[in-house]
């Protein structure tokens, strides 16, 4: 199985998850998440390994959440427009953003990315 990777490519935490999955062995593709968003079928699916909490999708420190006052706006923001704002702007997703069939994870924790089966 093979996971895909979202990053951003100047992003250090994807670096270091990038860096970790290699030394791992454990096989991913990767995709530029500003260019190419994750859909919103993988964003549900991400959604459903943090138990539905959308902020957690979020990447909640960058220019596009404060610009567009998300801060403010999600907790009034359905699920569904949630996910298409999300799914519209790569800006706005936390990376990196890994996501398997049995494992999803958006930032880079060592802790949590020891958790992936190397042949899920």
């Amino acid at each position: 199985m093979s996971y895909k990777f979202y990053q951003y490519s100047k992003c250090s935490g994807c670096k270091k998850a990038e860096k970790y999955l290699e030394g791992k062995g454990i096989k991913f593709k990767k995709i530029e998440i500003r260019e190419i968003p994750p859909t919103k079928t993988e964003l549900k699916k991400m959604l459903s390994f943090y138990n539905g909490e959308i902020k957690k999708l979020f990447n909640t420190s960058g220019i596009d959440y404060r610009f567009l006052n998300l801060k403010e706006k999600l907790p009034e923001l359905s699920k569904e427009d949630a996910i298409n704002l999300l799914n519209s702007n790569g800006n706005l997703v936390k990376r990196p953003f890994l996501l398997g069939s049995d494992f999803g994870a958006v930032g880079f924790k060592e802790d949590i990315y020891k958790k992936i089966k190397k042949g899920s």
